[in-house]
């Protein structure tokens, strides 16, 4: 791609991500009553090869057995299968099944595959930005099925899976439900550690097509590594199959309850004055005066201390706006300063902006430009 003409789209992206505000989140979804299951691959794409098995026939039996127990446990929950047979089916047309289905929750089942065959454990991924080289690996082969999609281009607008340039493009584009998928994928990771006594290897955000398109929480599930030969094995057995697809029904339970027993949007709707109070313990004071911050990003949801992002920004900062919690870093006594540090996030995060901060609340940017 052109890199003048990359460079324009990037800007215009991140224009219009601004002005359309797609960082409050404030659409969650308060019930679970519809859930779609996705067992990744299929048909003509095998996904993952191990020395025994193949990705696709492994996770079938775990997708099916966890629709399975939702079905025996929620009367008042109707469960949809993107497929419950061996066919292929296109990473777009499973996002229309479950937007057609009017979903509360997509769950995509995988599973994993590195060069290092001792690598093992599980990891859960929700949509955001690209983290890291090492995820990239992940996402790029969970992708690369859309080739085998006639006019591939044109579902997936122009995006190529063996492009790095086409995931920065995408990492702009954040879900809404990001706070609920997060939340979702942190308690299916409990469960596969605490009770299917998996390796964590922790919750995680990137680019993944099958997600891109939904309108609802969704996660993808790497349930272990086929190129293990111990977890094949395990993955290949009924006894794994039946213990993975247990811990994913236990988070499902666990999920449903909170987020009908209490709605995200009404925790932090019902009580800003609390939220931001506490929020605001994490800004140092600055009296009446104007700093500029850059905005990294925004959840639904307060993220646990031991989140990714404190340990990447040790400055990090938290200030309740419009029902969520913003994720701010740096701060600048001149907006040019702030726009100088925004610059050297682009490449992990091109969507970040400055913001502007005052009284610990985030106030418009022309206001404090006239100030």
């Amino acid at each position: 791609m052109n890199k003048r003409i990359f460079r324009l789209i990037l800007i215009l992206t991140g224009n219009i991500l601004l002005l359309s505000g797609i960082f409050a989140f404030e659409n969650p979804i308060n019930t679970v009553q519809v859930v779609v299951i996705d067992a990744g691959h299929g048909g003509e794409d095998p996904g993952a090869l191990g020395k025994a098995s193949k990705e696709k026939d492994i996770v079938l039996p775990i997708a099916l057995k966890v629709g399975q127990y939702i079905k025996e446990n929620f009367s008042d929950v109707k469960v949809v299968y993107t497929r419950d047979k061996d066919v292929f089916v296109p990473l777009h047309e499973r996002a229309d099944i479950a937007n057609e289905a009017k979903a509360d929750l997509f769950i995509s089942i995988h599973a994993n595959w590195s060069e290092m065959n001792k690598v093992n454990g599980t990891e859960t991924y929700a949509l955001g930005a690209h983290r890291s080289e090492q995820n990239l690996e992940v996402v790029m082969k969970e992708n690369s099925v859309i080739t085998l999609e006639e006019d591939y281009t044109i579902h997936y607008e122009g995006f190529d899976p063996k492009s790095s340039e086409s995931y920065i493009i995408f990492s702009l584009m954040q879900n809404i439900h990001l706070g609920q998928s997060l939340a979702f994928a942190t308690a299916v990771q409990n469960q596969f550690r605490d009770r299917a006594m998996r390796v964590d290897r922790g919750v995680k955000q990137d680019i993944f097509l099958v997600l891109w398109k939904t309108t609802m929480p969704s996660v993808l599930i790497e349930t272990g590594f086929i190129s293990n030969p111990t977890e094949e094995k395990y993955l290949k057995s009924e006894e794994g199959q039946t213990y993975l697809a247990s811990a994913i029904f236990r988070a499902f339970k666990e999920y449903k309850t909170d987020i009908e027993s209490k709605s995200l949007f009404t925790t932090v709707q019902e009580n800003p004055e609390s939220s931001q109070a506490d929020a605001s313990e994490e800004i140092n004071p600055i009296s009446d005066k104007v700093s500029f911050m850059v905005q990294i990003a925004s959840s639904a949801i307060l993220l646990e201390k031991n989140d990714t992002l404190y340990a990447e920004f040790k400055d990090l900062k938290v200030i309740v706006k419009d029902n969520s919690y913003k994720y701010l870093s740096g701060n600048y006594l001149t907006y040019q300063d702030a726009i100088d540090y925004s610059k050297t996030l682009e490449s992990r995060y091109p969507g970040a902006f400055v913001v502007a901060v005052k009284n610990n609340k985030i106030i418009p940017l022309k206001e404090a430009l006239q100030d």
